[in-house]
């Protein structure tokens, strides 16, 4: 039997936590003196006390917490982050359509970044700051930073982990779960506090380098301004920017190890050796194609390149061009780069770099098995022999995610006017990237999508951000039985 009193006293305690942390936004609605501080004290009180009554309603519950279990509170709780998280928005009049503030929020805790938004500029700046922390808190993933900082569960922690973090292997940097979601968060505050710094030095005003740091971190892209990077005409914003892009899609084990001048395992590292190079090989290639086409000059041709192919790849989604205008090869190199997506481990969304990896790998040995079929030729990584299990995980999750993109397509195909948008809205929202091709270009945004397509692509957000697997098992009939 699922223990669903235990599911609901989790999900009360996170909904809990999430009515406290709109509050931060409160000291930048005193300082500017607008009127999002009552939607913001209202939306708190009703979400934290939600939260609080649930979890002290089954606070008794037997602390029995299985994968079944983990998988339904993962699953629903990004659910119900993204409708308490709405209220905010709705109730201040800033995005005052319910199908629209969900869909902003749920762009916000899946770091996805696709935006209704006509005119962010114009929006009170507490409500921005709660905007941009919906990013934060989904980019490491607010169940992880549950186990860390309430032990007060009383219950192991490992089947929420790996709910969270369904890579082909979660690494686990301490043998305790609880431990290991504290350093992953030490890091993720680490490098947050040190980008907004650094943007700060680069003439960014506290509450753009705050609201910046923040969604660079978590790969999700939201901006304070409508023109997103591109509005801070700074070649030092735009490098610093890039560099914890970077960052931010790496694995953040290897982050972990680097802090701790262990650079030998970092380099070790197959994946990030192939995550380095892929994204040097393809800024290299969109450099020479904009220096070649564009008179824009060699350091500014490498500049946007860098930073686009970066923010592509991490699934960011922030701009510094349009890159709709370019030639249209390099318009086919981003949409490629749409389904490549950061390191295991990382806050970025899309296939991953080691699942391409592995299977560029296991590809090259078919090969070898073809000319001598009797040899047993493994696929390895780090040294390692990679399970069939995992390769077959991989293919399956490849051409899920295929699958799932072609037929995706034909719905949004009836909404759509042109292919371009369909498959672009596709693509952005699967792979939490943002900005996508056709009318939801990086010029352009979401809000001219009709109601069902605003929530189909929401699911589809849903689906990117917990990597398929973990929200399509409940939807299959064994999953329910005992």
């Amino acid at each position: 039997m699922i223990n669903f009193k235990i599911i609901l006293k989790i999900l009360g305690l996170l909904v809990l936590m999430e009515g406290l942390f709109m509050l931060f936004g409160i000291p930048f609605s005193l300082y500017f003196h607008e009127d999002d501080l009552f939607p913001i004290l209202i939306s708190s009180l009703i979400t934290a006390g939600t939260g609080g009554f649930t979890w002290f309603l089954t606070r008794n519950a037997a602390p029995d917490l299985g994968k079944r279990e983990g998988y339904i509170i993962v699953s629903t709780a990004w659910i119900f982050f993204s409708f308490f998280g709405s209220l905010p928005f709705v109730i201040g009049g800033a995005i005052p359509s319910f199908t629209d503030a969900f869909f902003e929020t749920i762009s916000g805790f899946t770091t996805t970044g696709a935006s209704i938004l006509n005119d962010i500029e114009a929006m009170p700046h507490g409500l921005l700051l709660w905007r941009s922390m919906t990013q934060w808190l989904g980019g490491m993933g607010i169940i992880v930073l549950s186990i860390a900082i309430l032990p007060i569960l009383g219950i192991g922690g490992m089947q929420l982990f790996i709910a969270e973090v369904p890579g082909p292997a979660p690494d686990k940097l301490h043998p305790r779960v609880k431990e290991t979601a504290k350093r992953l968060w030490a890091i993720y505050i680490i490098f947050t506090a040190s980008e907004g710094i650094l943007l700060m030095f680069g003439g960014m005003d506290l509450f753009d380098a705050i609201c910046h740091s923040f969604t660079t971190m978590a790969t999700g892209g939201y901006s304070t301004k409508q023109a997103s990077i591109a509005c801070f005409n700074s070649p030092y914003i735009h490098y610093v920017i890039t560099i914890f892009m970077f960052l931010a899609g790496t694995n953040f084990t290897l982050s972990y190890f680097a802090l701790h001048l262990r650079f030998d395992k970092v380099w070790k590292n197959e994946e990030f050796r192939f995550y380095v190079s892929f994204i040097l090989g393809f800024i290299l290639l969109v450099t020479a194609g904009l220096w070649i086409t564009q008179d824009n000059g060699l350091e500014k041709s490498f500049r946007d390149a860098a930073f686009q192919v970066v923010s592509i790849v991490t699934t960011t989604g922030y701009v510094t061009a349009d890159y709709l205008k370019w030639m249209p090869a390099l318009g086919v190199v981003i949409l490629i780069l749409m389904f490549t997506g950061g390191s295991a481990g990382s806050t970025g969304g899309s296939i991953k770099m080691v699942r391409l990896l592995l299977l560029f790998k296991d590809g090259l040995l078919e090969l070898k098995r073809l000319i001598h079929p009797n040899a047993v030729v493994p696929v390895r990584f780090n040294h390692r022999v990679v399970s069939t299990q995992i390769i077959s995980n991989i293919l399956a999750f490849v051409v899920f995610y295929m699958v799932i993109t072609g037929f995706s397509v034909i719905i949004m195909g009836f909404l759509c006017s042109d292919l371009d948008t369909a498959f672009g809205s596709v693509a952005a929202t699967l792979g939490n990237i943002g900005p996508g091709i056709g009318a939801v270009g990086p010029a352009e945004n979401y809000f001219h999508l009709p109601a069902f397509g605003k929530w189909f692509l929401s699911f589809l957000m849903l689906l990117g951000r917990l990597e398929l697997f973990t929200v399509l098992v409940l939807f299959s009939p064994s999953f329910w039985k005992k």
